[in-house]
């Protein structure tokens, strides 16, 4: 299985018509600031693309599952593979916990 991109992002010339209020220290504004101007960037558009770079890389995360090709075979296989039966956790799963207990 072959890697796939993140989401296309939002295009720099869209129509910008919601708003978001942040609350931060001044320290933070200062850094925010700072490495905004340093990639030649508003501070508006510094925040909102690494907003949301984090937010793509948090979602792909929970909804994309990348694997090399031979890591994919032998994920697979193992998806495949007869349940092993485990006595001492079989066990454990059906014994009563302490809260349980009378």
């Amino acid at each position: 299985m072959t890697a796939m991109p993140h989401a296309a992002a939002v295009p720099a010339r869209a129509a910008k018509s919601a708003r978001l209020d942040l609350r931060m220290s001044a320290e933070q504004k200062r850094l925010f600031e700072e490495a905004a101007s340093a990639t030649d960037q508003t501070m508006t558009e510094f925040v909102v693309q690494s907003a949301e770079v984090a937010a793509q890389e948090v979602l792909a995360d929970r909804t994309r599952f990348v694997l090399a090709p031979e890591d994919w075979e032998a994920f697979s296989a193992a998806i495949d593979r007869e349940p092993r039966v485990l006595p001492r956790l079989a066990a454990f799963l059906t014994t009563p916990s302490v809260l349980e207990q009378e």
